[in-house]
């Protein structure tokens, strides 16, 4: 069964740090001073000896929402280097910076990605005095952005991109010549709209002089017509109110089965399990289902129990191809405290698959959304920053807040490693298809420990009814008797294990 563990935790919520000080070890929130960074789960001896009123309540989230509004309401804008001699991955799709063309397919692809971050003012979280999630919400938003992706792939054709992005003209990334293969960084290299062979570094050009590529309006197609409105319909299921599907008031109200609150700190698996029950609960999405490994282990005959409607009908009818897509949410532990950086190298053949939506994880105290990787350097969406709400129920409200213009990079090293990967099969041959690449090609194999498996049978076969909820983090999976992997002289909990 999967668990929350202290480290899943402990990223949600946490200070936001700007770049300039990123690199400092902060105190743990308990140990801070300021009314405005007090843990939202740690309780107050004083209000329970008194009983505090409601008007009390009221003025404190107002002051909360007041700092939060502060601290999350500005951003220093900083341009991300990327090199032009490396290959930048996006969610199975590489790109190479080296002419017009590709930059602009990569500034396509990054910002066609649905973004969603802190919002305030928007109508109050039943049984609380919320009126926005910033300071806690962070990983709501980052599993939202994730099965947002999901639903674009299951939704939208596969080439398709957001053909507004123009409006979007300030992309803030620059392209970079490396010193050296080894490093990441280095002298930038002339503008693609300045002539070949010059030294000056780049810099923000005039309008006038922006690279034609980004300045043209692409026409809208027949096709542009037919999809937009279901890409605007899309993201009304994640506005914030209360009717909206996956929406921070439906996941909060979902959140209580599993005994969190509005204000609670939430970790990557039980944010994988709030999902898998919104998408359950709605009748809004068609043909979808969510499926949440246990123990690091994805049963195949749990998912084709979900997905394939033959097996609903009485009797079975097995002429029936009718299969449902599949959203499969795999809650993970890549080390101890911190990243092993033996995992890095099946990191990055997760987000290399065509199947892949991404990551969520963080740094701690800092929930992301991981898209891709160029070199050793994550590639991310950062929630943290509050946005006014977006009234989504009017005719063509603006899609531009839910859109993201600065591609930002980490390096591997600073990933928590409690973290959920999703992966989406649309029918049964891309399932068997994402079985293969993971058990088959070795992928998310370091040496002969598997970050998870996909093994036969049932999840009851295994006798994880057991497994206590109390764990600190994903348990290794057990293997049943006569199936013992790839080694039969290997225990069962060898299979996986905690580097």
């Amino acid at each position: 069964m999967n668990t929350v563990s202290p480290s899943a935790a402990q990223y949600v919520g946490g200070v936001m740090q700007e770049e300039l000080v990123e690199n400092r070890r902060q105190q743990p929130l308990e140990r801070q001073g300021s009314f405005g960074l007090r843990s939202p789960q740690t309780p107050d001896p004083s209000r329970e000896a008194t009983g505090e009123p409601d008007e009390m309540d009221k003025l404190k989230a107002k002051l909360m929402s007041a700092w939060n509004n502060v601290k999350y309401g500005w951003t220093v804008k900083s341009k991300t280097s990327f090199n032009k001699i490396s290959p930048v991955t996006v969610l199975g799709h590489s790109y190479l910076l080296n002419s017009e063309d590709e930059v602009e397919r990569f500034r396509l692809a990054f910002v066609s990605r649905i973004w969603l971050t802190y919002r305030r003012e928007f109508p109050q979280l039943e049984g609380s005095t919320w009126t926005t999630d910033c300071g806690w919400g962070c990983m709501l938003r980052s599993g939202q952005m994730l099965l947002a992706q999901g639903l674009l792939v299951h939704l939208m054709p596969r080439d398709w991109a957001w053909p507004d992005v123009q409006q979007l003209t300030d992309v803030d990334f620059e392209v970079f010549r490396p010193r050296s293969p080894a490093r990441a960084g280095g002298v930038p290299i002339p503008s693609f709209a300045t002539p070949r062979g010059t030294n000056t570094p780049e810099k923000s050009l005039p309008s006038d002089q922006v690279p034609k590529c980004s300045q043209k309006k692409r026409p809208e197609s027949v096709r542009d017509s037919q999809v937009e409105p279901v890409h605007h319909r899309l993201v009304t299921w994640f506005g914030d109110q209360p009717p909206a599907p996956f929406g921070i008031h439906q996941l909060v109200e979902i959140s209580k089965s599993s005994g969190k609150k509005a204000g609670d700190w939430y970790g990557p698996s039980i944010v994988a399990h709030i999902l898998r029950k919104a998408v359950a609960k709605t009748s809004v999405v068609h043909n979808l289902v969510v499926y949440v490994a246990q123990d690091c282990t994805v049963y195949k005959e749990d998912v084709v129990r979900l997905c394939d409607l033959s097996l609903s009908q009485t009797p079975p009818d097995p002429s029936n191809q009718a299969w449902k897509s599949v959203i499969i949410l795999v809650p993970v532990r890549l080390g101890g405290e911190a990243l092993n950086p033996s995992y890095i190298e099946c990191v990055k053949n997760i987000l290399k698959l065509d199947c892949c939506i991404g990551i969520i994880g963080g740094k701690p105290k800092h929930s992301l959304y991981f898209i891709g990787f160029q070199d050793e350097q994550l590639l991310y969406l950062d929630p943290h920053y509050c946005q006014p709400v977006v009234d989504v129920s009017q005719v063509n409200f603006s899609l531009e807040s839910f859109h993201c213009s600065s591609p930002k990079k980490m390096p591997f090293s600073r990933m928590d490693p409690s973290c959920t990967i999703g992966f989406y099969a649309k029918n049964k041959k891309d399932f068997e298809s994402l079985c293969s690449a993971v058990s088959e090609d070795g992928l998310c194999y370091w040496e002969k420990y598997p970050i998870f498996t996909f093994v036969e049978g049932q999840s009851q076969d295994y006798g994880l009814e057991g497994h206590s909820s109390n764990n600190s983090g994903p348990a290794a999976h057990i293997l049943p008797p006569g199936k013992l992997g790839r080694s039969n002289n290997r225990r069962n909990s060898d299979e996986f294990v905690f580097l």
